[in-house]
């Protein structure tokens, strides 16, 4: 029988991220399913009372770890102290966010702890001896393979948008172990002296659940504010391609595909995009996708649920002008 699921919960400026609602989601269902406890590790500085956020969606216990080293991600410090949580839970599995905190921590975890990971999954099933069966993307999103393992505990990151958010129950509890840090000091080499975040209205692309993209067709910089305007009417978040994003047209940050940010929203909008493999690995598990383009055999209608052949300049002030009326 197996023994429990940890989840990794990742905050961000005082907040649990999105992701991590879904991992304690997904995690409270597969711990109904199995008879099994569901933890979440939290890992921070002055984050104690999202223990109760973590309970109202589904964990059984919540262990806090607060240290100002903790304070800000870092390598070092996260791996060394989740390294020592995990060895003494011993759970069957251990999530975490395919986030880029969740990228660059899972490995190492791995590598501690001389089990494999199972990365970027979008699926997980329970067979009837309990075994846990992921399912990952392969080959840029054309196939997908089903994983298991039989090495204890299970590492898997799970890409953001993958499951559904619980509905939240704020009467129910959770035990709370605070633990220290004990941080070795040979994993301190590297300290963050400061976070300068960048304040904006838009979801965060990873975690948005409507994403309007634009590619080479948006010509320059100053044409996207086309899709911003689209975009903050019906609270999306802004991408582009690749091809948008060498050409200067936005920062890597909004890149989309292979080489930039894996994403799975609810509504995808693609505005000039082509449909490059690189691209569509990237945006392929959106549930919806939407496509504007004016060449009627570009390759990115092949992956559409809908798509308008037309003029980008011309569809998306229209598109805009509707969505204001629908949604006053």
């Amino acid at each position: 029988m197996p023994k429990g699921i940890l989840v990794v919960l990742e905050q961000y400026n005082g907040e649990l991220r999105k992701v991590s609602l879904e991992l304690l989601s997904e995690g409270r269902r597969l711990a109904d399913a199995s008879g099994l406890t569901l933890t979440g590790a939290l890992l921070g500085q002055g984050v104690k009372d999202l223990a109760s956020v973590a309970a109202s969606h589904g964990a059984d216990r919540v262990i806090v770890v607060e240290d100002v080293a903790l304070k800000d991600y870092t390598t070092g410090a996260y791996t060394s102290v989740l390294n020592r949580i995990i060895r003494q839970e011993d759970p069957e599995v251990v999530f975490i966010g395919n986030t880029g905190m969740g990228r660059d921590l899972a490995p190492r975890l791995a590598q501690r702890l001389g089990v494999g990971s199972a990365s970027d999954c979008v699926a997980v099933t329970v067979d009837s001896t309990y075994k846990l069966i992921f399912r990952r993307p392969i080959y840029a999103g054309k196939a997908y393979a089903e994983v298991a393992t039989e090495a204890r505990p299970i590492l898997a990151t799970i890409r953001p948008n993958s499951f559904s958010i619980s509905a939240s129950s704020p009467d129910r509890q959770a035990e709370v172990v605070e633990e220290t840090a004990t941080i070795d000091a040979n994993d301190l080499q590297a300290i963050v002296k400061e976070v300068v975040r960048q304040a904006s209205s838009r979801p965060e692309l990873t975690d948005a659940n409507i994403i309007v993209s634009g590619g080479r067709a948006m010509k320059n910089a100053e044409n996207f504010q086309l899709l911003e305007e689209l975009a903050d009417t019906i609270g999306a978040a802004i991408g582009a391609s690749r091809a948008a994003v060498d050409s200067g047209y936005r920062e890597y940050k909004y890149q989309v595909g292979q080489t930039g940010k894996t994403v799975a929203p609810t509504l995808y909008i693609a505005c000039g995009i082509s449909g490059a493999i690189q691209h569509l690995a990237g945006m392929g598990s959106s549930k919806v996708i939407v496509a504007i383009n004016k060449d009627p055999e570009a390759n990115i209608f092949t992956v559409a649920d809908y798509g308008i052949v037309g003029d980008l300049y011309e569809i998306v002030p229209l598109l805009t002008e509707e969505f204001k009326k629908q949604l006053a």
